[in-house]
């Protein structure tokens, strides 16, 4: 008598017991009904396979019969190699049952025929169907790969991993795009940013930390790199000499990150985005924020604003320097202090300028980052000369006055990160569920 209790065998494992009855699972992708031999093709999260059905009993027969598409089903059936099928290997069943019925028709198509397209926003209605097709699981599988290299790197230079509160009683930024939330008898702020705790942690003497959690930026925005809620990667650390220091960490935490996904999902990227990740050279190369703005002023890009670039500078700029010097990547650096934080350190020599940088990869800026101003008396000074009132940050501005080594960091998109290693339009496809201005559901 068989053992009906076989062990579930993923798809992408069953070429290794080619001859064996094994066992599977998995959604039904395909039904090609030729009379009495039946194909299904079945799709678990690690590939599919052609199953195949023939000389079965009239009731197996009948239920592969009424089956409908995207339904959960368990084969079991014995695996051999087939030349015909796709990837060379299929099995024949022995018997199939139900898991899980899916209704008919579909809402969205789970796999799309050729030239069908499908609206964006009814994909993200049905967004748990969506994320069924094979290159929106290849996306996070990537991206957790990303995610555990973030980490590794991380932690193998001695970074300490925290997790800020997300509820504050005062603007983790500048004050715009702030959720306002009620906090029993007051009012509360979803954090923008840890960037505060992080600051705290080097006042506590941590010297390295990182953080990956959740940002809330009330923007008003409908691009296609914007959302109101998104994962951000943040570091920080200690006695760096400027932000050169941090901008050095970055590209080698890149490169790692990098090297990684492109040794083990290197070719999936290439079949399903038609993406070829290169592995950047270092050093990135790097620009001054008024060296771009002459650069944009040759090529007869309008600029919008001095101190920051629109999406078409952003491109221009990378266009440039992927021409100029056949690099992916470029550090825009000395940012106006008007249009940064009060909390990024000055140039000594031009006051009006800031040690900060910002990272764009092929078009689009994934980072942002600086040297703090540790100096409490200087910390102050630059507040109130971007008119802000001190006593709603005074618990932040006392991390400084008991001592504080000279620190910097940086903030990290990885849903942009994902948009330019896979080729992706939209920060929409890169994240589970997006939240937009009008997007709360599912």
């Amino acid at each position: 008598m068989k053992n009906e209790k076989t062990e579930r065998t993923p798809i992408n494992q069953i070429e290794n017991h080619i001859g064996e009855e094994i066992k599977i699972s998995g959604f039904v992708q395909t039904i090609r009904n030729q009379g009495k031999i039946k194909f299904l093709i079945i799709r678990d999260v690690s590939g599919t396979i052609q199953t195949v059905a023939s000389d079965l009993p009239k009731e197996e027969t009948d239920l592969i019969d009424s089956l409908s598409m995207e339904s959960v089903v368990e084969i079991i059936g014995t695996a051999k190699k087939e030349a015909q099928a796709p990837g060379g290997v299929e099995i024949s069943i022995r018997k199939i049952s139900v898991l899980s019925e899916a209704e008919t028709p579909l809402p969205i198509p789970v796999v799309n025929k050729a030239g069908e397209e499908v609206d964006p926003q009814k994909r993200l209605d049905w967004r748990w169907l969506d994320l069924r097709k094979p290159s929106n699981t290849l996306i996070f599988k990537v991206w957790t790969l990303m995610e555990q290299s973030f980490r590794e790197y991380l932690i193998a230079n001695n970074f300490i991993e925290i997790h800020s509160p997300k509820l504050m009683s005062s603007p983790s930024e500048t004050g715009a795009e702030l959720f306002e939330v009620k906090y029993f008898d007051r009012k509360a702020y979803l954090a923008q940013s840890p960037q505060f705790y992080k600051q705290m942690a080097m006042a506590s003497g941590f010297e390295k930390v990182f953080e990956v959690g959740p940002v809330f930026r009330a923007d008003p925005s409908f691009t296609s790199r914007h959302a109101t809620e998104f994962t951000g990667y943040d570091l920080e650390f200690s006695y760096i000499e400027s932000h050169q220091d941090v901008m050095n960490l970055e590209q080698n935490l890149i490169r790692y990150i990098i090297e990684k996904i492109k040794e083990k999902y290197g070719e999936d990227i290439k079949k399903y985005f038609n993406r070829e990740l290169t592995i950047p050279e270092i050093p990135f190369p790097q620009i001054t924020m008024e060296e771009a703005k002459e650069i944009l002023k040759k090529l007869k890009v309008p600029s919008e604003k001095e101190g920051d670039f629109s999406p078409e500078e952003e491109r221009a700029v990378s266009d440039y320097i992927k021409k100029e010097e056949n690099h992916e990547f470029v550090f825009v650096t000395e940012y106006p202090a008007d249009a940064r934080p009060f909390y990024h350190m000055r140039l000594d020599d031009n006051p009006k300028l800031t040690k900060s940088f910002d990272l764009l990869w092929d078009g689009l800026e994934i980072t942002t980052g600086a040297q703090r101003e540790h100096r409490y008396d200087i910390l102050v000074k630059q507040a109130k000369e971007k008119g802000m009132s001190l006593e709603p940050i005074q618990f932040y501005l006392n991390f400084f006055r008991y001592g504080c080594p000279p620190h910097g960091g940086l903030g990290v998109g990885p849903a942009r990160m994902m948009m330019k290693m896979l080729n992706l339009a939209n920060i929409r496809e890169a994240t589970y569920l997006y939240r937009g201005v009008k997007r709360l559901e599912p």
